[in-house]
């Protein structure tokens, strides 16, 4: 698991510039929006970036959802992995697909056919917080056992994530967010605008397991969340994003 990448669960979400009891501002549901979001290292350099497409998006019942696609890009531009989550929104609570946080590298090495298997694998951010405020945990589990082989590498070169598992020692993903708390309000500007934010706490562990054996990664970071629109930037010991780009 590349480190650098472990920014923060929201290195792959939306935006947004104004309080709104609805979901028509989030950023990630506007059909054929496109979002850049720019990685870096801990020192500050850059260090690659994640674009975001909007696909389809629908309402029903109250709720909006929208698709999305995103595609990582290492620093020198190459494609490193491709991915399909989801986003959906009731009242202007925003509820985001934890697949959406996964380090990229894991889709990568993995694949996206993996079944989530926990009953909360959405995390929320409600239409109502304010400073002080503890928010929802969120807890993912995906099962690989049943997803096959990776991928091979490029000109043939062994998969990343090297041979399936013998019978039985199936592997396994998941993440827990949890100590989520809304410590502030701050103004953000990033290259793609300006916006009135509440700045979140958080903690993680991501735990990749091959049968009983699992080695995981805490991350302790800190996300700007700007009500009705999404997160515009996050930060962790590991750096930093912030979204850079919209069209």
């Amino acid at each position: 698991m590349t480190k650098h990448f472990l920014v923060s669960f929201g290195a792959c979400v939306a935006l947004t510039t104004a309080y709104s009891q609805d979901c028509a501002n989030f950023l990630f549901l506007q059909k054929d929006k496109t979002i850049e979001i720019s990685i870096y290292d801990k020192k500050g350099e850059p260090n690659g970036r994640q674009v975001y497409n909007v696909g389809n998006v629908a309402a029903a019942g109250g709720t909006t959802t929208g698709t999305i696609n995103s595609e990582l890009f290492d620093k020198k531009g190459n494609s490193k992995a491709k991915a399909s989550s989801t986003v959906a929104c009731t009242g202007g609570e925003m509820r985001l697909d934890m697949k959406l946080m996964l380090p990229p590298q894991e889709n990568q090495q993995f694949g996206m056919s993996a079944e989530v298997n926990a009953q909360n694998s959405y995390l929320s951010y409600p239409n109502n917080m304010k400073v002080g405020d503890q928010l929802p945990d969120g807890n993912l589990s995906i099962d690989l056992s049943h997803n096959g082989p990776p991928p091979p590498g490029p000109n043939g070169a062994p998969p990343a994530g090297g041979p399936p598992p013998p019978p039985g020692l199936g592997k396994s993903i998941t993440m827990l967010i949890n100590n989520r708390k809304v410590e502030g309000q701050e103004s953000v500007t990033t290259t793609a605008g300006t916006w009135n934010c509440f700045r979140i706490s958080y903690k993680s562990r991501i735990t990749v397991k091959t049968g009983p054996f699992g080695i995981p990664v805490n991350i302790e970071g800190v996300e700007w969340y700007a009500p009705g629109f999404g997160i515009v930037k996050s930060q962790s010991k590991y750096g930093s994003t912030a979204i850079t780009s919209i069209k």
